[in-house]
C-alpha cells in the first residue's frame, strides 16, 4: 500500500476520546508521571484515560479516576480540548476541573504523583498532548 492509501485510511478512522483532569489546591495541580514501561513512560500527566463505548467523557473521567488512583472525583467545568495526531494515536483530550473526593490512595498506570504551581511545570517533561494543557495553565493559551 503506497503512503497516499495509507494516509488516506488513517484519516477515515474515527477519533478517540481521552480525558484529563486539572485538579487544583492551593494553587497546586495534580500532576503524575507515566511508568517507564508505558507509552510516553517517565513524562509526567493530567491524570484521566480513555473512554469504553458509549461512556461519556464526565463518567468516563471518574472511572479512570478511580481506576488509575484508588479515589473518587467530582469531574466540573470543560477546561479545554486539545486535538493530538501522533506515529502512533489519533485522539481528543477533553481535560476537565476536577475535584478529588479524597487523597490518591494507589497508582496504577504512574510511579509518582505531584502537586506543582503551574509556574513549576516544565512543559517538555509532559507528555505532548498535555503540554498545550500546561501553557493554558502558565496564563497562555491551549
Amino acid at each position: 500500500m503506497g503512503r497516499k492509501s495509507r494516509d488516506m485510511k488513517e484519516n477515515q478512522e474515527p477519533t478517540r476520546t481521552v480525558t484529563a483532569a486539572v485538579v487544583e489546591r492551593d494553587g497546586k495541580v495534580l500532576v503524575a508521571r507515566r511508568k517507564p514501561e508505558l507509552v510516553a513512560g517517565g513524562l509526567w500527566e493530567f491524570p484521566g484515560g480513555k473512554l469504553e463505548d458509549g461512556e461519556s467523557p464526565e463518567r468516563g473521567l471518574e472511572r479512570e479516576l478511580g481506576e488509575e488512583l484508588g479515589v473518587r472525583a467530582r469531574v466540573g467545568e470543560r477546561l479545554c480540548t486539545v486535538p493530538f495526531v501522533g506515529a502512533t494515536a489519533r485522539f481528543e483530550l477533553v481535560v476537565f476541573r476536577t475535584e478529588l473526593l479524597g487523597d490518591p490512595t494507589r497508582l496504577t498506570d504512574h510511579d509518582e504523583v505531584r502537586w506543582l504551581a503551574p509556574a513549576e511545570m516544565v512543559e517538555s517533561e509532559f507528555s505532548k498532548p498535555d503540554r498545550p494543557v500546561v501553557r493554558l495553565l502558565a496564563g497562555g493559551s491551549a
